[in-house]
């Protein structure tokens, strides 16, 4: 049986260039693309198939910050038999947080909420003790415990919604490993360190970060989270591909880094995470999923 792997954000950035790493490390892989849009999807899958024919590459539409399209895509997902891995997305970077049609925090719904009720509906799938799975949560170095209040843990009082968001999903990491680990289901947490891609241009315009190149490629000499492209930011998750998930430190953000000479490597670091926090998190987040279950009609 082909091992499936499921990444959301499949069809750029990081998500992307993970997929070209995948299939270079293993054609034989069923590889889902998990993305908003399939008219963006579908070239990407046309192109993965021409460069990998061995492989099997599929699409489920899904937009993680509308929970109607989640719970779509969890059942179309539902008809496979089992899931090896599922990494998410970069997320939603902004300090312009709104709220979705489902009365949620949109930073807080994409990059966390919306993903925590995949793994929900997807558990049967990824859980099966004799067979670990992996469950890998792209987060950042920005995950500041200063920018996180259990009491607002939606963000909606605050001005660091992304930075709260990757802190929770740090959070959600460690609880999840307390509470699934013995069925069989591991997750770790990845940086993938400071890349260009469509999120980092709607902070400074792709211009700017070419005027800037030569003063970033020089600091890399001394700061190596500068991966500067999603095929380097992309080597944390590779590496934990490679990696049996029960080995791994619950407690440790695997970090993509890059030496001034441009060769990738991986730096852990131990997360600055309370583990009595993580849990209340978690017990917030079921019971705002069992509150959204009870308003939310799923077709």
């Amino acid at each position: 049986m082909r091992k499936v792997v499921l990444v959301t954000g499949a069809d750029s950035g990081i998500g992307l260039a993970f997929c070209k790493r995948l299939l270079a490390e293993d054609d034989e892989l069923h590889l889902c693309l998990a993305c908003r849009e399939m008219c963006k999807a579908e070239p990407v899958r046309d192109d993965l198939l021409a460069s990998h024919p061995t492989a099997e590459v599929t699409i489920v539409e899904v937009d993680v910050s509308n929970l109607r399209s989640v719970f779509r895509a969890s059942k179309e997902l539902k008809q496979r038999k089992m899931i090896h891995m599922f990494s998410t997305a970069e997320g939603l970077l902004t300090q312009d947080d709104n709220i979705t049609a489902d009365g949620l925090q949109e930073v807080f719904e994409t990059n966390v909420f919306g993903h925590f009720i995949l793994v929900q509906e997807l558990e049967p799938l990824l859980c099966h003790p004799d067979s670990p799975s992996q469950l890998i949560w792209t987060s950042s170095c920005s995950a500041l415990r200063s920018n996180f209040s259990l009491e607002d843990f939606q963000h909606s009082k605050g001005q660091e919604p992304y930075s709260s968001s990757k802190y929770a999903t740090d959070l959600l990491s460690v609880a999840l490993n307390r509470n699934f680990n013995q069925r069989g289901l591991y997750s770790s947490v990845v940086c993938p360190g400071a890349v260009m891609t469509n999120l980092t241009y709607r902070i400074l315009p792709p211009f700017i970060w070419l005027l800037l190149l030569p003063v970033i490629l020089l600091l890399r000499f001394f700061v190596n989270s500068f991966t500067m492209t999603p095929y380097n930011g992309a080597e944390v998750l590779l590496w934990l591909f490679q990696q049996k998930p029960e080995s791994l430190n619950p407690l440790i953000k695997y970090h993509s880094a890059t030496t001034g000479l441009g060769n990738n490597y991986v730096n852990p670091q131990k997360m600055d995470v309370d583990e009595d926090t993580a849990e209340k998190f978690y017990q917030n987040l079921l019971a705002l999923e069992k509150r959204v279950r009870a308003t939310i009609q799923i077709q």
